[in-house]
């Protein structure tokens, strides 16, 4: 048989991410020649970037990895790349022997050259009931901003969850991706977002980046360079909803039946809800809380401390794990007869 060659194998995975005026190039280094032989020693790299059909101009760099090691290069747009308008530019790698020969460029991977977005301005994060509220100062209409969330608190491993089990939720995400869009209807610059996926306890970090999209189907993205980062702890402040829809209907006592007034409302729908607390009052008097300590579990409550003919006045307020009580509820009143 004849000598091989020794031409290592085409990368076929190549990735490129423009950031700002920065682009990242990704791939895995082979494993063997094209005559599938292992290769041997660190492989020289070269990079080279193609605009439309001109040739593909060399990147300066001296590159060189391990078989099967992960292979980056970060290249900084020269000024005429990262000026005008949004335009597509391929980048390709070639790996070559120690005879300076090569069996080709891989795939190409493709970004979008021209004036990236500015950078988002004045970001900021707080918390809500319904969980983090972000801000920023808008640029212009139709734009699109992403925001990436950081989770600066993950479990732990091999310490046991607080829920196991088929049924128990996903541990989450450390990382993940929010995409804003301008409004359909306005057509405005979205200047806020809430992010209703977080949970107490948790710290994150929030950093944003503005979009654009100008290939017909969205499939080339020019980002921004992302804003300063902005963290938040989620702690649960917050009490319960108000209850609703308290009613009270007296009872005059007669055989087994003791007089009383029976109360009921509308339950409340918080995840965290440990039940609720009843107040009371005559006239002109100051509320009185008239259930246990404990809080009351189902929304209903007997009052049998009430005598005939007096009017009482009523009100709820609901209570969560952390012990946060909400305002009272809307009054309501009932009189007891008199036999």
């Amino acid at each position: 048989m004849p000598p091989s060659l020794n031409l290592p194998d085409p990368v076929n995975d190549l990735g490129a991410v423009r950031t700002g005026n920065e682009v990242l190039l990704t791939w895995k280094m082979p494993k063997k020649n094209t005559d599938k032989l292992l290769l041997k020693g660190a492989l020289p790299v070269r990079v080279c970037r193609k605009e439309r059909s001109g040739p593909c101009v060399p990147v300066p760099g001296n590159l060189a990895f391990a078989p099967e090691a992960a292979g980056s290069f970060k290249e900084t747009l020269p000024q005429p790349l990262a000026a005008g308008e949004p335009r597509s530019v391929s980048y390709f790698v070639e790996l070559v022997n120690r005879n300076g020969r090569s069996a080709g460029l891989s795939n190409a991977a493709t970004v979008l050259a021209g004036e990236a977005p500015p950078a988002v301005a004045n970001l900021s994060a707080n918390m809500i009931k319904a969980g983090v509220v972000l801000r920023w100062t808008p640029d212009h209409p139709g734009e699109a901003i992403r925001l990436h969330r950081k989770l600066l608190t993950p479990q732990p491993e091999g310490k046991p969850k607080a829920q196991q089990g088929p049924l128990a939720p996903p541990p989450e995400p450390v990382e993940q991706n929010l995409l804003v869009d301008a409004g359909p209807q306005t057509g405005a610059a979205p200047d806020r977002a809430l992010d209703q996926e977080i949970h107490f306890g948790q710290v994150y970090e929030y950093r944003a980046q503005r979009i654009a999209r100008v290939s017909p189907d969205n499939a080339l993205e020019l980002d921004g360079p992302f804003s300063e980062p902005v963290r938040v702890e989620a702690k649960d402040v917050f009490p319960p909803n108000v209850p609703t829809g308290l009613a009270a209907v007296a009872t005059l006592g007669q055989a087994s039946v003791e007089t009383a007034i029976d109360l009921s409302w509308q339950p409340v729908t918080d995840a965290d809800l440990a039940g609720y607390a009843v107040y009371r009052r005559e006239g002109d008097g100051a509320w009185q809380r008239i259930s246990t300590e404990k809080p009351v579990v189902a929304p209903g409550f007997h009052d049998a401390h009430v005598e005939t003919g007096h009017t009482y006045h009523y009100a709820v307020t609901a209570i969560d794990q952390g012990g946060h009580e909400s305002a009272r509820s809307t009054e309501t009143e009932e009189t007891v007869p008199t036999p």
